[in-house]
């Protein structure tokens, strides 16, 4: 029989992987039309609706393209819609929070420390704030502040500072981080989903029915899309963040989150305005710098670690400390592990433990029962080309303990 956690781990590469090669065709054409749009030209012989046009060359050929501000007098026979990039984003990035997040709760999204909740619980909190930006932010875009771009931008950005802050008290930072991405690609999806593509179909509706379409769902629908566009790096790297735990495992990750989301609209300002061929800003590269030096000092001044008694421990991982066998697992990895995998590593050249990992305690092997048996009782992936000499028995050792306080009956390997 299969052992699950294998199983589980495929599963999530499956949707990682997916999750990521659809979130590329997202951004893709998202960043793609953004600069369209920002470039055409106006030339003389255009259609009287027409906006502006566009000549480009990619891929051994010659490329013109015309934009309709409303819409062309006649709807074409063949219309390509961009959409399902982002709900294929979108429902590959809520499959993947349930396989990581929501199915191994006590592992990576509850914190006792911060607040002891019930798996039930943290997940609903998880799923249900996964709406609230959304409504807070099409309730602000419908209000009189629909008409003044900056605010807007300027209180969605407030928006997405406290719910960093507000996940981060109740999370675990790798989580907080994670849902802060989760929650600002919801926005960003339910402004396709709701109101871009609707104001489009209803755009395609007058031309059919032989009405003029009205001009106001085409500035709607653009306002939201480059609102996803200043959006879209900051996502990207909250969907990184949970591999570089000096990011996630600050006390200051909330902070640190904030500035990622300024050099999102630094740098989507660079671009934007070299495509709009007005200027090229460079200043925009200063002020970058200086805010990614900013996270760098932030990560610097401490990381949330939770401290070494037993008390701080959940339910499950209380259940891998008391298990059978953690007494020939702990001896494992305090003998292979701890040279570089302690509050103070003995091994040359390593300052801090890789991923801000201690295993020096029993609280914290307990923790991170699933990394050592998945790292080293699975694979032979730590330690690193085997440097301390881990023996075949000692990761048989592992593998055994885990699945005896895991409750799977696995036959041995």
């Amino acid at each position: 029989m299969m052992d699950p956690i294998i199983l589980m781990d495929w599963a999530g590469f499956a949707i990682r992987w997916l999750h990521v090669v659809t979130a590329i065709a997202w951004i893709g054409s998202s960043f793609y039309f953004i600069a369209l749009d920002l470039g055409l030209q106006r030339a003389p012989g255009l259609p009287a609706a027409a906006h502006g046009e566009e000549w480009q060359v990619h891929g051994g050929g010659f490329y013109h393209i015309t934009k309709y501000m409303v819409a062309p007098e006649r709807l074409p026979e063949h219309l390509t819609w961009f959409k399902w990039e982002s709900y294929a984003t979108w429902l590959s990035g809520v499959a993947m929070l349930a396989i990581l997040y929501w199915a191994q709760s006590e592992l990576f999204l509850i914190d006792p420390e911060k607040l002891a909740l019930l798996p039930w619980q943290a997940i609903a909190i998880s799923a249900l704030s996964l709406t609230i930006g959304w409504l807070v932010y099409d309730a602000l875009c419908k209000s009189p502040l629909g008409e003044q771009p900056t605010v807007l931008m300027v209180l969605l950005f407030l928006l997405l500072v406290v719910m960093a802050w507000g996940y981060n008290q109740v999370f675990t930072g790798r989580a907080a981080l994670l849902h802060l991405g989760a929650f600002t690609a919801t926005i960003m999806t339910a402004n396709v989903f709701l109101i871009i593509i609707p104001n489009q179909q209803i755009v395609v509706a007058d031309l059919k029915a032989g009405r003029a379409p009205d001009p106001k769902y085409g500035k709607i629908a653009k306002l939201r899309s480059t609102h996803n566009n200043y959006l879209t790096l900051p996502v990207v790297f909250l969907m990184l963040s949970n591999h570089y735990p000096l990011a996630f495992a600050s006390r200051y990750n909330w902070l640190i989150a904030a500035l990622v989301f300024l050099m999102g609209v630094t740098i989507r300002h660079f671009f934007n305005t070299k495509h709009a061929r007005k200027s090229w800003p460079w200043w925009t590269w200063g002020v970058t710098a200086i805010l990614f030096a900013a996270c760098v000092w932030l990560s610097a001044l401490g990381t949330q670690r939770l401290p070494d008694d037993e008390t701080a421990l959940t339910a499950t991982q209380a259940r891998f400390a008391a298990a059978p066998g953690f007494d020939a697992v702990r001896d494992a990895v305090m003998g292979r592990c701890t040279m570089c995998h302690a509050a103070e590593p003995s091994w040359e050249g390593i300052v801090t433990a890789p991923r801000h990992l201690a295993l020096d305690s029993d609280a914290a092997i307990a923790r991170a029962a699933r990394d050592i048996y998945v790292q080293a009782g699975l694979t032979d992936a730590m330690p690193p080309a085997n440097v301390s000499y881990m023996e075949p028995e000692e990761r048989a050792a592992i593998r055994e303990w885990f699945r005896a306080a895991n409750g799977a009956q696995v036959a041995s390997n």
